[in-house]
């Protein structure tokens, strides 16, 4: 999966709940209280939007911020999970 897309979908969904990222690389939003399991199966990682893409006032400056994207990818690969930058994106 996409750094820049778990991004994306931050932003989009601040406000409307947490994001969980599953290791298939669909992103879900769940609520604040979700307990981490559905189906019988858990999210690599469930995401608080709020906390990481609130600061930033243009999605274009998340896209490339370097501690963003750093602190996301650390998150999917210590869970298990694959998670790559976009070709050519470079962190600030």
């Amino acid at each position: 999966m996409r750094t820049q897309d778990i991004v994306r979908k931050l932003r989009d969904e601040a406000g409307n709940g947490n994001v969980a990222v599953w290791e298939d690389g669909t992103m879900t939003v769940v609520p604040p209280d979700y307990p981490g399991e559905a189906a019988g199966r858990n999210p690599l990682v469930v995401l608080k939007p709020i906390r990481l893409v609130n600061e930033f006032e243009l999605l274009d400056f998340a896209l490339t911020d370097e501690g963003l994207l750093s602190t996301i990818e650390e998150a999917v690969r210590s869970a298990g999970g694959q998670c790559s930058r976009e070709p050519g994106a470079q962190g600030r």
